[in-house]
């Protein structure tokens, strides 16, 4: 499969942190992955509600992690079910990934590169949202974290488009129709701000078991490309 376009940052436009925040630290670059259920690594549901996940060793943060050496921290932040800005009503739980979001960065701060893959779950017909606004959900978000001041750079990931199929048909009912438009949204999103984007869709395929969540072996293959991804981002910053 192709490489994924990025959209760069102007280089006017990077909130760098200043050199007393980041303690002298030049060896290790670190990189939060924020997500939802894919960035977890939850495996394609046999039933709607059993959730299990992969192996550590093969979810996607980990194999991106392996593929960029030991100078490079790989954070993963990937909650099932998690929404751009959403409280769900009926899983319940902090869902809404706006409200956790200024603990996560400052838990691990300094960072490097906030990678954001969010809005498979804003696709669920009980949160009513169009694919245009989910897109501005997620630049709400880059923006939130761009506040915070703690990150160098980010990255805006598209999940890949969702199947109303296998287990999860009935939760995700009329999904395959909201997303339309989506990445192209997304990616204006990303360009308007001067982000790195990413097309997950170019590379990863959701299970036909349940139309959302990924085999190992899209895993490893999302992992890869995005150790590619990262690192040119990063070689950008220094």
């Amino acid at each position: 499969m192709g490489k994924s376009r990025l959209l760069r940052r102007p280089s006017g436009c990077r909130s760098l942190m200043p050199d007393e925040q980041r303690g002298g630290r030049t060896a290790m670059s670190v990189i939060l992955c924020y997500g939802d259920s894919n960035t977890h690594g939850t495996m394609p549901m046999r039933v709607a509600g059993l959730s299990e996940r992969h192996p550590r060793a093969q979810r996607w943060p980990e194999v991106m992690a392996r593929a960029l050496g030991p100078d490079h921290q790989v954070i993963s932040e990937g909650l099932p079910g998690r929404t751009t800005v959403h409280d769900d009503p009926v899983e319940g739980g902090v869902r809404s990934g706006i409200k956790v979001l200024p603990a996560i960065l400052h838990s691990h701060k300094p960072i490097d590169l906030a990678i954001l893959m969010l809005g498979t779950n804003d696709l669920k017909p009980r949160f009513s949202v169009t694919a245009y606004e989910i897109a501005r959900s997620v630049e709400r978000l880059l923006l939130a974290i761009r506040a915070e001041g703690v990150t160098r750079g980010e990255m805006i990931v598209c999940p890949p488009p969702l199947r109303e199929t296998g287990t999860l048909r009935d939760v995700f009912a009329g999904a395959e129709a909201r997303q339309a438009g989506f990445e192209t949204h997304l990616r204006a999103v990303a360009a308007r701000h001067g982000c790195d984007f990413v097309a997950a869709g170019a590379h990863v395929a959701v299970s036909a078991g349940d139309g959302v969540h990924w085999e190992a072996a899209g895993h490893e293959a999302f992992g890869a490309i995005m150790a590619e991804a990262a690192r040119t981002a990063l070689d950008r910053l220094r």
